[in-house]
């Protein structure tokens, strides 16, 4: 008989074995952390560098990564999750995968679903994991698009058990080059931020983000810190 555990760690192959293609596909990957409801189009490359940088303690992060549009309403991508300064941190490979089954474009409404899976290959506390989540979208002809769901990480990836909780996401053009935008995963765990800031498109192939993040607890111990993105479209 599986254990708890094992069966946490298998959750993710069930989502790879359920995508079937469905739909058509474009855009970008995340909000600011939270996946987007938009999906790269087939053979669009897009690649981006995350960090963070806490003021409390001068720590910083970073987090490459890169995402494929592969069609049907599917893009799939690696994360690359712990590299950090003035230590090194720990390190793991995150295969990513989201898939938009329904885009309804005369309502705005859309649904869409997805799975990264964490492979620690440097001070490993745990063998596998997976975060799991799934959303609704609805967006305005203004451009306004807010998103709410729900999502679900196994033991030890963000917090000592497993956590499931909301996600939610709001996007506001001002102009247009420049999104003011704001998330906020629930619960307490190393991804409970609310993140609030812009996004600004550069050019057609360079779009810089840039946010603060409040942490759901702790914040007067320094549980707060910035949040930058450089992301880049290949073609």
């Amino acid at each position: 008989m599986l254990s708890s555990r094992r069966i946490g760690h298998l959750r993710w192959l069930l989502l790879l074995f359920l995508f079937v293609p469905m739909l058509r596909a474009y855009a970008q990957e995340t909000v600011f952390d939270e996946p987007s409801a938009d999906i790269l189009a087939k053979g669009k490359v897009y690649g981006e560098l995350d960090g963070t940088l806490r003021p409390v303690t001068f720590e910083a992060t970073f987090t490459p990564r890169v995402v494929l549009g592969i069609g049907s309403g599917i893009e799939v991508g690696m994360n690359f999750n712990g590299p950090s300064v003035p230590d090194f941190g720990q390190l793991s490979l995150s295969p990513t995968i989201k898939w938009r089954p329904w885009d309804d474009v005369s309502s705005g409404w859309s649904f869409y679903c997805g799975s990264d899976v964490f492979f620690p290959v440097r001070m490993r506390t745990y063998d596998a994991g997976a975060y799991i989540y799934a959303s609704f979208a609805k967006s305005w002809k203004s451009g306004t698009t807010v998103t709410f769901g729900g999502y679900d990480y196994t033991r030890d990836v963000v917090a000592p058990a497993n956590r499931a909780g909301g996600e939610f996401s709001i996007q506001q053009p001002i102009s247009r080059r420049w999104t003011f935008a704001s998330e906020w995963y629930t619960g307490k765990t190393s991804v409970g931020y609310v993140n609030t800031g812009l996004i600004v498109k550069v050019t057609s192939k360079v779009t810089l983000y840039s946010a603060y993040q409040i942490g759901n607890y702790d914040v007067t111990k320094g549980n707060h810190q910035f949040l930058w993105e450089i992301g880049y479209n290949f073609n």
